[in-house]
């Protein structure tokens, strides 16, 4: 299998690479990719590691590394050791304050009829027929009602607790 990103390193990058492995204060993640763009470099004397072992030696997983080496090829050394945070304004919110009032309404309202109480499913589908979401899980409903610590098992769901 042909390998996708081949690190070939400069003597510069590989001096200023094992420096920041083996000196100073650095944070954690930079020491670990630095080593790991040490051991994936492919010098004149022969092929570097391969990812499995790269990933087995330094306890990184296999994307990671490609990652790494993909950011090394195509944007350059200090961009490879640099952690990307996650853009948060790549997912728009869809389960705001708002929708927590109505759900939380909801399941403190009386069960429908034919039931004893409200399940988790019955709340979801009942969200999604009044038009609170369109779509929704149990699993959101459950996370939802457990941040509010609202328990659909007690006798006084969704009422003021007993004194």
């Amino acid at each position: 299998m042909a390998r996708r990103h081949v690190v070939a390193l400069t003597s510069n990058e590989r001096e200023r690479l094992e420096a920041l492995a083996k000196k100073g204060k650095h944070d954690g993640r930079s020491v670990l990719l630095a080593r790991a763009l040490l051991l994936v470099d492919s010098p004149p004397e022969g092929p570097g590691w391969q990812t499995n072992s790269v990933t087995k030696a330094l306890g990184l997983s296999p994307r990671t590394i490609e990652r790494m080496k993909k950011r090394f090829v195509e944007e350059g050394l200090d961009q490879a050791l640099e952690h990307k945070p996650l853009d948060s304004s790549l997912r728009d919110i869809k389960f705001d304050g708002a929708f927590e009032a109505k759900l939380i309404a909801l399941a403190c309202s009386e069960a429908p009829e034919g039931k004893r109480r409200w399940t988790i499913r019955l709340l979801a589908d009942k969200a999604v027929e009044l038009g609170i979401a369109d779509s929704v899980s149990p699993m959101t409903v459950q996370r939802t009602l457990k941040k509010m610590k609202l328990n659909l098992t007690g006798k006084n769901t969704g009422k003021s607790p007993r004194r």
